[in-house]
């Protein structure tokens, strides 16, 4: 009896111990890290730790399970939790954890099993050791550096092992090959170089190999062949060279095959074509060549099938029509030859066709759209013939079509032109005829309408049945009568081009109601008449073409007071008298106004002086005062109003003891609120909020004794540094233009010899860098579409137009409604007091880097880089983003390979499941605003729009890879 009670007593005293030495190592990885949303906050001794969150335990006694993942947790941790003794899982992944992940964690427990720190900060190399029982080691979407350690092979219990998203460098440890029970292997993303190992083949259990977007060279070894529990192999953006290996017929539990941006050669072995559970294949973008053997209607169950930006040749196999699950064929820009597949879409399940830029020829096959799912048809520049077939008129799922640069002929049907979700058409290039004008248009979706270029007659429709088309060229046709009157209410619309055909009548007036209009081409045509003066009233007009027409009459003198507009060509018509003086007319070219009567301009003209000119300003200047004279005598008390409010406007000189100052507000609230003396008082070290950098600016937080408004005060401190004599018009005209919810706005300057003060609104709040990170989705949301209409003002409702030029979080105030306010930098003093300030951001757009300009396509790409911000969590001035060279590749890499789960913001990944598609459909925005060519770049009302639909629906999103350039 009393050993009994001694070993009870032994057993208790021992689990006592190690009981306390778990709570010690549980408070003591506690103390080392952040905890904002307090997940932590029963860990304390007073509660068994057994029932602490993210705790689990084995039979209540011993610590189990760590899962701590996306808990916004940060800090250094200790090794503290990985000494544990009987832990077998431990989850930080999706925080905000830094510094080197400590060296003893793989020496301090033998019962890991799981281990999972992905998405953190981490950095410096992978720690050294071996742990016998660990299955599952997932250290990816870090900042690890080094090379992989030989070591890596002692782990000889692995089956999961993804080092994937860091930046390892030096080759592939050939002691892989000892982990023989491995069957999910990541290293994508690094910056590995050398040869794929081929002892890779020994690791018979491997179902998934995920080595793309590194540096990898030579040939895909032979031996990946072996591996045939294969079902994912995905060796994509690598350098590697030879032939795709035969040995890969062997692989016949492969699903998915990504071999995409290499630089491959030779042909497809036939092996491959035998792989019956293939259900992604993807060869884009390398160097292969020959001919698709008929042989790949062994690939039943083939989904995707991409093979784009190769050499390859020959006919497309007919077989491709007898593949019941293909949803994807997209081929484009290789050398095809002979007809399509005249049964492609009657056994399959078609969603996208694009076979693009070949050598094509024979008929559009009826069958195309069977599925009843096809969305995506792009079959342009080939040598298709024959009519537009009358199965694709009654396709109500298409929704971009592009046929254009092809021989296609015949007429369109009455229901081609009623398809409801088409947004792109273009069928230009073609033979294509019939009177389109008397035909129903009920395209409700349109926005881009191409019909250029073909042999249309009649007259133009009314109506395309959209009122949201954006650009309608109807060029190069045969188009008679005059020009609808009712093309005034396409609102939306930024590209007009009708030239070329043979419409007579006047220009109608009511075209100056698409305010949206950037490009208007007329020429050559039959036009009579003389030019709208309301066309002057356009604000965004920039491009004017009227030339080889019958139109009469003199020009409008007030055509090109918008300064938008800068080409204008009325050559070839019968205008007479004098050029007006605006600046789309100073500096003409000769050849934009030949072959009329006209008269003025410079020397670039060519047009002789006008006589007499002089004499008729004058008389009508005398003639104007008189009739204002009277209209002010007829108003007189509301005159005086009027001009007493204005007079807060105008600009003043005062004098103080510091020197005359010049004082304009733009705001008369502002104007009888502050004083000189008042500004000047209050820019004292205690206000000061922020210093310019090199010291020229300073930035002051003011209150008015008179109302208690508050405004923010910048001081420019050396006013010689202001060399553009443009400079301060521009100002003025700043203030006076820039008035919108989302922008914060300039309401006064005061200057002098010595010094100079811009009043700016002052908004409570904080700055976009600082409370990103802690913002909802939906206030994310707020802030995206705040922005997008800034920017939207901005460019189209400014004249001139206005670039902010530096688009970043730090040039974001949200207030307290969540309502984002874009502080934007006056004309020219970002360059005047510091030439680095904008091309130093990591916002900046590379072209702007290169050549210094500021454009609205700028824009454009730092709000990308926002969008991207908002959804990752990830800035571009982060320290670094693997192999790739910047966040947007890096995007664009995690847009198109990886789960969404991985590259979310961990903040709200909680609510990924049910917005899934809005995430993607923002994601895919963010890569279009940051494309690489800024034309390629959509405008800031198309990004506001896209925005609003997106979160006004929750799009239907395809999974495809971002690459097709259509």
């Amino acid at each position: 009896m009393a050993n009994n009670s001694i070993l009870f007593m032994f057993l208790f005293l021992s689990f006592c111990t190690c009981h306390g030495a778990e709570l010690e190592l549980l408070l003591s990885f506690k103390s080392t890290v952040n905890d904002p949303y307090n997940f932590l906050s029963n860990w304390d001794s007073s509660v068994t730790f057994c029932k602490w969150n993210g705790i689990s335990c084995q039979n209540s006694t011993h610590v189990n399970a760590i899962e701590l993942s996306a808990k916004n947790i940060s800090g250094k941790i200790s090794s503290s939790i990985f000494h544990l003794p009987h832990v077998e899982s431990i989850n930080l992944s999706s925080n905000q954890l830094s510094g080197e992940i400590p060296s003893d964690i793989f020496s301090s427990s033998n019962s890991l099993r799981f281990l999972n720190l992905s998405n953190n900060n981490f950095t410096g190399p992978v720690p050294i050791g071996s742990l016998s029982r660990l299955e599952i080691l997932d250290l990816s979407n870090n900042m690890l550096s080094g090379k992989i350690p030989e070591e890596i092979g002692s782990f000889s219990g692995l089956k999961v092992l993804d080092l994937g998203g860091n930046v390892l460098v030096g080759q592939i440890p050939l002691s892989i090959s000892n982990i023989t029970s491995l069957q999910i292997f990541t290293l994508a993303s690094n910056q590995l170089i050398g040869s794929i190992p081929r002892e890779i083949g020994q690791l018979r259990n491997l179902k998934w190999i995920y080595l793309g977007y590194n540096n990898l060279s030579g040939e895909i070894p032979k031996e990946v062949g072996d591996l045939t529990s294969l079902n994912h192999l995905d060796l994509v953006y690598n350098n590697l060279t030879g032939q795709i290996p035969p040995s890969f017929g062997n692989l016949s539990n492969l699903r998915y095959l990504f071999l995409y941006q290499n630089k491959l050669t030779g042909s497809i072995p036939k092996s491959i074509l035998g792989l019956k559970s293939l259900v992604s294949f993807d060869l884009s973008d390398n160097y292969l060549s020959g001919e698709i053997p008929e042989e790949v209607i062994q690939l039943q169950n083939l989904e995707i099938l991409h093979l784009f930006s190769n050499n390859f040749t020959g006919k497309i196999p007919s077989s491709l029509a007898s593949m019941p699950k293909l949803q994807v064929l997209q081929l484009w820009s290789n050398q095809f030859s002979g007809e399509i597949p005249s049964n492609l879409g009657k056994q399959n399940n078609l969603t996208v066709i694009d076979l693009s830029t070949n050598f094509l020829t024979g008929k559009i096959p009826e069958t195309l759209c069977d599925s009843g799912s096809l969305f995506k048809l792009i079959l342009f520049s080939n040598s298709l013939e024959g009519k537009i077939p009358n199965s694709l008129s009654t396709c109500k799922s298409l929704r971009r079509v592009r046929l254009q640069n092809n021989r296609l002929s015949g007429e369109l049907s009455s229901e081609f032109t009623r398809l409801p979700l088409v947004y792109f058409l273009d069928i230009s290039g073609n033979d294509l005829s019939g009177r389109i004008g008397e035909q129903k248009w009920e395209m409700t979706s349109l926005q881009m309408l191409n019909l250029a270029g073909n042999n249309f007659s009649g007259k133009l429709p009314d109506s395309f049945g959209s009122d949201q088309l954006e650009n309608l060229d109807l060029s190069e046709n045969r188009f008679s009568g005059t020009i609808p009157r009712s093309f005034g209410r396409l609102s939306e619309l930024m590209q007009l081009k009708i030239s070329r055909n043979k419409l007579f009548g006047d220009i109608p007036d009511e075209l100056s109601s698409c305010k949206k209009l950037v490009s208007l081409d007329l020429s050559n045509n039959q036009l009579s008449g003389h030019i709208p003066a309301s066309l002057s009233e356009m604000p965004v007009l920039g491009q004017l073409d009227l030339s080889e027409n019958q139109l009469s009459g003199k020009i409008p003198q007030t055509l090109g007071r918008v300064a938008s507009l800068v080409q204008v060509n009325i050559s070839h018509n019968h205008f007479h008298g004098s050029l007006p003086s605006t600046g789309a007319f100073l500096a003409i070219n000769a050849t934009a106004v030949a072959g009329n009567d006209l008269c003025g301009g410079d020397s670039t003209s060519g047009l002789p002086p006008c006589k007499g000119n002089k004499k008729n300003q004058t008389w009508w200047l005398v003639v104007a005062c008189f009739l204002a004279v009277l209209i002010m005598l007829a108003l007189a008390a509301f005159a005086i109003t009027v001009i007493r409010g204005k007079k807060i406007l105008e600009l003043k000189r005062v004098e103080n003891e510091d020197g005359i100052w010049e004082v304009q507000f733009f705001n008369s609230k502002v104007g009888k609120s502050l004083t000189i003396d008042e500004i000047i008082s209050s820019t004292t070290e205690e206000n000061l909020t922020s210093r310019g950098k090199k010291g020229v600016s300073s930035s002051y937080k003011v209150r008015s004794l008179a109302n208690d408004m508050q405004f923010v005060v910048k001081k420019i401190i050396d006013v010689n540094t202001i060399t553009t004599s443009s400079f301060w018009p521009d100002v003025s005209q700043f203030g006076k233009l820039i008035m919108h919810p989302n922008i914060v706005r300039l309401h006064g300057v005061c200057r002098s010899e010595k010094a100079a003060y811009l009043v700016y609104e002052y908004i409570e709040g904080k700055e976009l860098s600082e409370v990103l990170r802690n913002l909802s989705w939906e206030r994310r949301r707020k802030v995206a579409i705040g922005i997008a209409k800034a920017l939207r003002f901005l460019h189209f409702h400014c004249s001139p137009s206005v670039v902010a030029g530096d688009v970043s979080p730090g040039k974001v105030i949200v207030d307290g409604k969540d309502e984002p306010h874009l502080r934007l930098s006056v004309p020219g003093l970002a360059y005047c007091t510091d030439s680095k300030s904008i091309n130093s951001s990591a916002y900046v757009a590379p072209e702007t880097k290169e050549s210094k300009d500021i454009t609205e396509k700028g824009d454009i790409y730092g709000f990308g880089l926002i969008l991207i911000d908002l959804l990752t969590g990830k800035s571009p001035a982060d320290a670094d983003f693997g192999v790739h060279e910047s966040i947007v590749e890096w995007a664009r890499y995690c847009y198109s390979d990886c789960h969404l789960d991985t590259w979310v913001d961990p903040f709200i990944r909680g609510h990924v499941s049910s917005i899934q598609n809005e995430i993607v459909e923002i994601m895919n925005l963010a890569l279009h605003c940051t494309a690489g060519d800024p034309t390629a770049r959509p405008c800031a009302s198309d990004v506001t729009k896209t925005l609003e639909s997106c979160f006004r629906i929750s799009s239907c999103v395809s999974g495809l890879k971002f690459s097709s350039p259509v």
